[in-house]
């Protein structure tokens, strides 16, 4: 592949890097450099084509390298920091009765007991084939027992930053010889006020071998580095005093959101009520000249209805969405890059994947259910380095995406609507408010 592929790769999968000497995001599993036995352990679970954060954080870890993923939830990074880390373990010797007391090789840190239960499945589900042994230590269960089994050996601890400091501190738990450590969803941590133990137990790992500060200083291939993974889907200033103290060189991988595509699309956000939506959508259909718009709405009913009514107004309208035939879709897709028809009303099929050179404006007639939806179909416009233009219908149904529409226009400098500014639902991640109730010490601060 030409340089020019590699970029448009990167930008089909979302994909941006911010970093020196990076390797190329790999394309398959096969190109991975990952171990017989651990493509082995990817294909019996299932894994058919690795996500964007596989692709370009694998090569990153299997390099040692320290990584920043900015990836939201669900994005497929708990494989995208685990197959690197039994990649190092694996070379390591095995923990027996000699080394076992000196604690596990690699910790994983998540802020809650559910997250920590889902990597330690998905770890499991990768480490039975090479014979590592993984513990979690949550609240919850008997802190002796979890320190007893710790002590009987294992290569990974999967844990909550405050169980895991309470182990340390009561001397269940060392960390003698570890120096591989994810932290999975930092901003959470920090949200929820695990810095104080986050810190505790980063320092409480062995420092002589952490990476020279030089990032043109060669690392010697033989030695044993602390690598630090962290992921956050945002980078509050707590995560990158986090990241800035230990994290060496590292490599900052965004996939989607933050990624640089939005920074070329203008995106503005009109609260409607229901009613109001056809004679606006006329309006802005008006001014299209001879250019082209696609107008996303969330059912495929609805997307009938309005491209009839369109039709009967005389505009020259297609539509693309689950319920066609394949057939069906080429036609519409064919006539709409011909510009047959210059107006295309689609529902979230057309969100992802499909690339139709430039389109000048996105229409949410409906605002989507999630942010990412939202992410994927405004990048519909502004492809290839050319400006475009996304405007979304916003109503009072839409309260549950308000907070992260707010943060997301609020970080591309777009204008955000008084009554979106305004409105309760944008101040608070829904079920963001703070997860454990205030102890009797905490300052209570009144929003």
């Amino acid at each position: 592949m030409t340089e020019r592929d590699w970029r448009i790769f990167r930008e089909d999968f979302n994909i941006s890097y911010k970093g020196s000497k990076i390797p190329r995001p790999m394309r398959s599993w096969v190109e991975s450099k990952l171990s017989p036995e651990l493509l082995k352990a990817v294909e019996r679970a299932g894994y058919k084509t690795p996500s964007p954060i596989q692709m370009a954080a694998i090569p990153l870890g299997l390099q040692q390298r320290d990584v920043i993923g900015i990836a939201e939830t669900g994005s497929g990074k708990t494989a995208a920091f685990v197959l690197p880390m039994l990649t190092y373990i694996s070379r390591l010797p095995p923990i027996s009765e000699e080394n076992e007391a000196e604690g596990p090789y690699a910790v994983v840190m998540a802020p809650t007991r559910e997250l920590a239960q889902q990597i330690e499945d998905e770890t499991v589900k990768f480490a039975h084939y090479l014979g590592i042994k993984v513990v979690s230590i949550v609240g919850g269960q008997s802190i002796e027992e979890q320190g007893f089994r710790i002590r009987q050996g294992c290569e990974v601890v999967i844990a909550t930053p405050g169980r895991l400091i309470d182990c340390l501190e009561r001397r269940y738990a060392v960390l003698n010889q570890c120096n591989y450590v994810v932290l999975d969803e930092a901003d959470r941590m920090i949200d929820m006020g695990f810095e104080p133990q986050v810190v505790g137990v980063l320092d409480a790992m062995p420092s002589s071998n952490l990476k020279p500060e030089n990032e043109d200083e060669e690392l010697d291939e033989k030695k044993i580095y602390r690598t630090t993974y962290m992921f956050s889907a945002t980078m509050p200033p707590a995560v990158e005093r986090l990241a800035r103290k230990y994290l060496r060189n590292p490599v900052v991988v965004t996939i989607g959101t933050a990624g640089k595509a939005t920074d070329l699309i203008t995106q503005h956000v009109i609260m409607v009520k229901e009613s109001e939506k056809m004679h606006k959508l006329h309006k802005l259909l008006d001014e299209l000249g001879d250019k082209t718009a696609i107008v996303f709405i969330n059912t495929k009913k609805s997307a009938d209805t309005l491209a009839k009514g369109l039709d009967k107004a005389g505009y020259r309208v297609t539509t693309l969405h689950g319920g066609k035939s394949q057939e069906q879709r080429e036609i519409s897709l064919e006539g709409f890059r011909t510009k047959r028809y210059n107006v295309l009303v689609a529902t979230d099929v057309a969100g992802r994947g499909i690339d139709i050179p430039d389109v000048a404006h996105v229409i949410n007639y409906d605002m989507p259910g999630n942010i990412e939806m939202y992410t994927h179909r405004i990048g519909r416009t502004g492809r290839a380095g050319k400006t475009g233009v996304a405007t979304t219908f916003l109503t009072l149904h839409d309260s549950d995406v308000f907070y992260d529409l707010k943060q997301m226009l609020i970080q591309n400098n777009s204008p955000v609507p008084p009554e979106l500014a305004r409105h309760e639902a944008s101040k608070f991640k829904p079920g963001g408010i703070p997860d454990r109730p205030p102890r009797r010490n905490d300052t209570v601060f009144a929003h």
